[in-house]
C-alpha cells in the first residue's frame, strides 16, 4: 500500500477541547509523519486552549470595568454593546459570540465571576448562622456597584424576556436552591419550623434587600440588613404560631385594633 493510500485510509477525529484539538489516530494505521502532526496538533490545542481562557477572562474584565464607577466606565447597562465590550477586551465579536448568545448573558456571567464568591452559602456550621451570614453579604455587596448593576439587570428583565430568562437561569435559581437548601437544613436543626415551604422563606429573606435595593427606602449596612432578617425570620421560628390552612376569615386569630394596642 503506498503512503499517499495509507493516508487516505487514516481516520482522524477531532473533537473540540476547551478551544482545542484533540486528534485520535487509528494504530493500525499510524505512522511516523502521522503522529509528528497530531502531536504538534495537540500542542497547538493546549495552547489554543489557554489563549481561550485568557480571552474569555479579559471579555468579563472588560464588562465589569465598563459597567463600573471608574474609567473606562460607568456605562450604563442600555448603552453597553457586544462592539464595545469586544473593543474593550481586545477581542472580536465572534470570540465573544463562542461562548455566550447575547449581552445579557455576559453580563450577567461577570457579574456571577466576583458574586458567588463574595456571597457564599456555608455548607458547615449551624445553617441559621450561615443563613444570616449569607444575608449580610448580599447587602454589603449590594451597597456598591454590584448593586447598582443588578438593579439595571431586573430593570432590564421588566422589557426584555430573554434577559429575563438568562438572569432567571445563570443568577436567580442557582442562588435560590443553594438557600433552600440551607433552610431545609435549618429545619431539620429545629431553628425553623418545618410545617412551611422552604422557597418561601428564600423569597421573604431575599425580597426586603431587593426592596430596598430598588426602591432605595433605607441603607443596606450591617445594622439595618440584621433587622431586615430578623424580622422576615420571625415568623418562622420553631415559637411562631403555626401555620392556619383552610380555615374561613372568621375562624382565624383576629388582630387587636389599633385604639387597643395603643391603650395597652
Amino acid at each position: 500500500m503506498s503512503a499517499r493510500l495509507r493516508r487516505g485510509l487514516a481516520l482522524v477525529v477531532l473533537i473540540g477541547v476547551a478551544g482545542g484539538d484533540l486528534v485520535i489516530l487509528l494504530p493500525c494505521l499510524r505512522t511516523p509523519g502521522m503522529i509528528r502532526d497530531a502531536r504538534a496538533t495537540m500542542g497547538y490545542g493546549a495552547r489554543m486552549a489557554v489563549r481561550s481562557e485568557s480571552s474569555r477572562q479579559a471579555i468579563l474584565q472588560a464588562t465589569i470595568d465598563l459597567l463600573g464607577d471608574q474609567p473606562p466606565g460607568p456605562v450604563s447597562l442600555q448603552k453597553l454593546s457586544i462592539e464595545r465590550i469586544a473593543r474593550q477586551a481586545g477581542v472580536s465579536k465572534m470570540t465573544i459570540y463562542r461562548w455566550w448568545p447575547s449581552k445579557a448573558a455576559v453580563v450577567i456571567d461577570s457579574f456571577l465571576d466576583n458574586h458567588v464568591a463574595q456571597t457564599p452559602v456555608k455548607a458547615t456550621g449551624r445553617a441559621l448562622e450561615a443563613l444570616r451570614q449569607h444575608m449580610a453579604s448580599l447587602a454589603r455587596v449590594y451597597a456598591g456597584p454590584e448593586g447598582r448593576l443588578v438593579a439595571q439587570l431586573i430593570a432590564e428583565c421588566q422589557f426584555d424576556p430573554a434577559t429575563l430568562q438568562e438572569f432567571k437561569q445563570r443568577f436567580w435559581q442557582g442562588r435560590r436552591e443553594a438557600v433552600t437548601q440551607l433552610i431545609e437544613r435549618a429545619m431539620r436543626e429545629g431553628d425553623l419550623r418545618s410545617d412551611v415551604e422552604p422557597d418561601e422563606v428564600a423569597e421573604a429573606l431575599y425580597a426586603p434587600i431587593y426592596f430596598r435595593l430598588l426602591f432605595q427606602t433605607g441603607p443596606l449596612d450591617a445594622e439595618s440588613t440584621e433587622r431586615l432578617v430578623d424580622v422576615a425570620l420571625a415568623g418562622f421560628g420553631p415559637n411562631a404560631a403555626p401555620r392556619v390552612i383552610g380555615k374561613s376569615k372568621s375562624e382565624r386569630p383576629q388582630a387587636r385594633p389599633r385604639s387597643a394596642r395603643k391603650s395597652a
